[in-house]
Order: C-alpha cells, then structure tokens, then sequence
C-alpha cells in the first residue's frame, strides 16, 4: 500500500525573503506613523522615507495608504489574538484577570509607540476597514474571546454586572487609544509602569460592582 507523503513546503527564494522582509519593515513604519500621527495625517511619503525605499517602490507591495493602514491593523489584531491565546492558556488567572492582563498589554503597547491609532467615524481608513475581510474577521474574533471573559467576569461580580457587556468591551477598546498615557509621560515625572497601573486602576476599578 502506497502511503501519502506530504510535499515539504517550498523554500522562500532569495528575492522572495527580501521582498517579505521589506513588507515587514513597511507595516513597522506604519504602525509607528499611525500611533505618532494618525491616519490622516500620515502620508505615504513619509512611509517611504521611513523605510528608506521610493514611493514608487511602496505602491508594488501597498496600492494605496488605506491598504498601508489595513496591513498595520490586521498585524496588531494578529498580535492581540495571541496575547488572548496565551492568557486563555494561564489557569492561574480569572475572567477579570485575563481582561486587565490585556488591557496591560494595550496600554504598553501604546505607550512603546506601536499601537495604530484606531480611523475616526468619517475616516476614509474606516469605510476601507469595514469592508477588509481579514481585519473584520480578526475583530470578530477578538470581540468574541473578549466578550466571554466579560460575561464570566460579570456573572463573578468582579466587574460590575448592572454594565451592558458591550460598554465594557468598548471601555477596553478605548485603552488603546486613550490620551491620559501622552499626558502623563509628557509630564516626564513617571515611568510608563506607573502611568500602565493608574490607568488600569482608573478604568477597572470604574467597572467594579460596588458592593
């Protein structure tokens, strides 16, 4: 009896390792330019300046800022998945303790400069977003996996059961852009721990069943 042998996947030719490795450095300078500046006041000049590559070079890997903007999302999205995964697989935590876990996350994240600044309601990157399968896909996952800790966390009266699940999710959501994070680390009196606890105090302990 012949047995099926699975092909060895193909090795990435020389050319095609430079080019994915361009892609990343790419996306990275996206990431950094929509965190300082925003979508809409990133140009993809300076993308390509960043990245030290011409413009015309950029459009062979991106057709446009809003895929730029979309490859950066669907990339952070990729890594809040896993941090989800990772803390879904720690038993030392509980439903809240796994939503504060990756709130810490969010929050460092923006404050390490790597944390797209989510599209405004009229943003153009908003309407190309909303019509971007893989990122959709992702969010969905991501609400989803979110939501149950907040259901678990809400039937253990360890975050305030009286709140619609949605506004908690939202509240989280928020983190990662919440401007209290550049206003306490222009101050330049605190380090980024610091600031990553205080506004964790101030937003979990907001959602906390008062008792």
């Amino acid at each position: 009896m012949n047995e099926v042998v699975d092909a060895a996947p193909a090795k990435l030719s020389f050319r095609q390792k430079t080019l994915l490795a361009r892609e990343d450095a790419i996306v990275a300078a996206v990431k950094r330019l929509l965190a300082e500046k925003g979508f809409d006041l990133m140009t993809v000049d300076e993308v390509a300046a960043e990245v030290g590559i011409a413009k015309a070079s950029l459009y062979k890997h991106f057709a446009s800022k809003e895929q730029l903007a979309a490859a950066a999302m669907v990339q952070t999205m990729d890594q809040a998945l896993t941090i989800v995964d990772g803390l879904a697989a720690d038993a030392s935590l509980d439903a809240a303790g796994r939503l504060k876990a990756m709130t810490r996350w969010t929050l460092e994240t923006q404050l390490a400069g790597a944390m797209p600044t989510l599209p405004s309601e009229n943003s153009s990157l908003r309407s190309a977003l909303l019509a971007h399968r893989d990122y959709m896909d992702r969010l969905m996952t991501l609400s989803d996996r979110l939501g149950e800790w907040i259901v678990q966390a809400q039937a253990d009266s360890t975050v305030n059961p009286a709140l619609p699940p949605e506004a908690v999710l939202y509240t989280i959501y928020a983190r990662a852009c919440d401007p209290v994070l550049g206003f306490l680390k222009a101050g330049g009196s605190h380090s980024d721990a610091q600031i990553v606890d205080w506004v964790l105090s101030t937003c979990f302990d907001g959602l906390a069943t008062r008792r």
